[in-house]
């Protein structure tokens, strides 16, 4: 169960012309997939909810609280996506350093919040669209505007979007590189406008007080609580300095983007030098924006009156700006779309990786003749997600994404310090600092994040890994190619 596959048979893997994805990346496409997919729910979103329930102003505090913990993990990512350039992220990782069942768990973990994450985002973009369109007054039909609007059943707007982005992945990976750097381009457009029009409208009083004095909610049942008030017995409480940590929790969702860019390591020209560019510029270029525009749309309207659904247009519409309103409106929906081909990449080369090692059927590990894509698990895996996210509500999904990319970051944290000791003639183009000091510091605040979860969340995550498991020992075991193949063996 705790067999490593080694970073040789994992490059070697990558050259089998059946299962070998096409290299056509460089550090700017792995930037622009970086920005693409960060910038999206948690800037145009989140930032209102988190806002008016849990921070107040001090949102912006929860953003660079949540940047530095997703900092710290970027440091661990980019050593081993230089190092193992193969698709699959911290599953490969986890494979090549801690053992195929830890991998096998972590890469079922990141089947689940990619596919949720998609899903999420969908659901984020369609509120966008629909309000581009009573803008025009055009309206859906009530029942088809999904779970969050009254009386809607099925989001027939997010289950589309999700379909056309798969046709798209099929295509290829350039296809999708010039695409996304499009969009990105209007994506940026439009925060850099909320940010430069929005300082015109900040009345300096929205900030009084700039972290609002500690509310205790309403009691709610024990699964509603935060896991680390049900271990040590504090009460919970919204705002002041403990909701600023509550807020980095939740707003962390808007960064898992650098984590989706390390999915595309064997499909990059150059992955020893452009991985690391990719993923640590892009984090740092969206943290600068998410404090940016935290501050600024604080700052325009007084946090209890923000909006949850749009808050950055609602937010113009309120100064009597309708026509910014429009074109954040427009540049979310546009941009959401990037988030949602992305997050759909990266759970795609994950299901392909653990097909190509056989724990799941290789049948899904086989490229496409033409494009060169794994077009088997895309079709598969963006119908299902289609259909989750027509029938989902928002708020179900986002703390479960949450949780699944922080326990990634504490597999791969550790899997750093232990490949270090087990193979340290490996060689490292780029190298975490302070390890194992860093590493460890990132376990700690990744698990602090957590533990600022609800206990419910915990529960639906602990119930997915036990399915995970009974898989695992039901078909990926006795598949396995590293465990058919033998101690020592190649294949």
């Amino acid at each position: 169960m705790f067999r490593t596959k080694t970073v040789e048979q994992s490059i070697r893997d990558t050259e089998e012309p059946e299962h070998g994805l096409r290299k056509s990346l460089s550090a700017w496409d792995l930037t622009v997939f970086g920005v693409g997919v960060i910038i999206g729910t948690g800037i145009f979103v989140l930032t209102g909810k988190v806002a008016k329930e849990n921070a107040g102003p001090a949102t912006a505090l929860a953003f660079i609280a949540a940047g530095i913990v997703c900092a710290l993990a970027a440091l661990c990512y980019a050593e081993f996506a230089s190092t193992v350039p193969v698709a699959g992220s911290a599953y490969t990782f986890a494979y090549a350093s801690i053992g195929e069942l830890p991998a096998w768990i972590i890469g079922w973990d990141l089947v689940l919040e990619f596919a949720l994450g998609t899903a999420v985002v969908a659901v984020g973009w369609s509120g966008y669209v629909r309000s581009l369109m009573d803008n025009v007054d055009w309206h859906l039909p009530a029942a088809l505007e999904g779970p969050d609007a009254p009386g809607g059943t099925f989001d027939i707007l997010a289950f589309l979007l999700v379909l056309v982005l798969t046709v798209v992945l099929v295509l290829g990976m350039k296809l999708s590189a010039r695409i996304t750097a499009l969009v990105v381009a209007i994506k940026v457009t439009v925060v850099m406008i909320v940010i430069i029009a929005g300082l015109f409208f900040i009345v300096g009083d929205n900030y009084d007080p700039f972290i609002p004095d500690p509310v205790t909610p309403p009691a709610g049942s024990g699964w509603d609580a935060p896991l680390v008030q049900t271990i040590f017995g504090y009460e919970p409480t919204n705002f002041g300095v403990m909701g600023i940590f509550t807020a980095a929790s939740v707003v962390f969702f808007a960064f898992i983007g650098f984590d989706v860019v390390a999915t595309a390591a064997e499909e990059t020209k150059l992955p020893q030098r452009d991985m690391p560019r990719g993923i640590l510029g892009s984090l740092l270029i969206c943290t600068v924006l998410y404090v940016a525009v935290a501050l600024v749309v604080t700052g325009m309207q007084h946090y209890s009156e923000l909006s949850v659904s749009a808050p950055l247009a609602d937010a113009f519409k309120a100064t009597g700006h309708p026509f910014f309103a429009g074109i954040i409106s427009f540049g979310a929906a546009v941009g959401l779309t990037t988030v949602c081909l992305i997050l759909l990449l990266g759970q795609t080369r994950v299901f392909f990786a653990m097909s190509r090692d056989g724990l799941l059927p290789r049948f899904f590990s086989v490229t496409h003749p033409r494009f060169r894509t794994p077009y088997r698990p895309t079709i598969l895996l963006g119908v299902i997600i289609a259909i989750v996210a027509g029938f989902t509500s928002i708020n179900e999904l986002a703390t479960l994404v949450n949780i699944g990319t922080l326990f990634a970051f504490v597999v791969v944290a550790f899997g750093v310090i232990v490949l270090r000791r087990t193979r340290p003639d490996l060689p490292r183009a780029f190298r975490t600092p302070w390890v194992p000091a860093l590493p460890i510091l990132s376990i700690a605040a990744s698990f602090w994040l957590m533990l600022n979860l609800p206990g419910e969340t915990w529960f639906r995550f602990a119930v997915w890994m036990a399915i995970g498991i009974v898989v695992y020992f039901l078909y990926g075991r006795s598949h396995s190619r590293l465990g058919k193949a033998g101690p020592g063996a190649t294949y």
